[in-house]
């Protein structure tokens, strides 16, 4: 048996993190994040009572460090800055899309808790979702952005950017560089 010790939210949140990264949703479980905390999978039942109330409070917690971050974008007056910084912050949270991905897959209904944090989290992707409306607005403002195309499908498209996989491994820098350029141009010449 794992000898009983304490654990800070830190750790359990960074033990989760890499074990949903390795083994995705369906993966996780408390015997293996009891295993790499060194602790008894009671000591975690002692909190959670399943998987799911510890998973989507942890996805609150992600959701609302890259809202911090997202917040930032406020600081560029133009179109162009605050576009290079929300493409710039998607690839060096790379991960954190991949956890947005992994909350989806969280049945809203194994309790209670686990449904107001589901609310949570939902008005949490609204709450960035309307935080960028005043980007694209700045975009159709400065007629960057062609204001026929909806809002919506502007942030999407930008948003899944990053799941573009990279196979022939190009180097990070060039791939953005390369993504920016598509998104702002296109890809046909002129």
């Amino acid at each position: 048996m794992a000898r009983e010790r304490k654990f800070s939210r830190e750790d359990l949140y960074r033990v989760s993190k890499q074990l949903l990264l390795k083994h995705g949703y369906e993966g996780f479980t408390f015997s293996l994040l009891a295993k790499d905390l060194n602790i008894s999978r009671g000591a975690i039942y002692k909190y959670y009572e399943n998987k799911d109330e510890l998973l989507s409070e942890y996805m609150i917690y992600e959701m609302e460090i890259f809202l911090n971050k997202l917040d930032k974008i406020n600081n560029y007056n133009s179109f162009n800055k605050q576009f290079d910084f929300l493409v710039d912050l998607m690839f060096q949270d790379q991960e954190m899309h991949q956890l947005r991905k992994i909350g989806f897959e969280i049945p809203h209904t194994t309790s209670e808790t686990v449904k107001i944090n589901s609310d949570t989290l939902s008005q949490l992707h609204l709450t960035m979702y309307k935080n960028l409306q005043s980007f694209v607005s700045q975009g159709k403002k400065e007629e960057i952005i062609k204001t026929h195309i909806p809002d919506e499908l502007v942030l999407g498209f930008i948003f899944q950017t990053i799941d573009i996989p990279n196979h022939t491994h190009i180097p990070q820098e060039k791939w953005i560089a390369s993504i920016k350029e598509i998104i702002r141009n296109g890809m046909f010449v002129q």
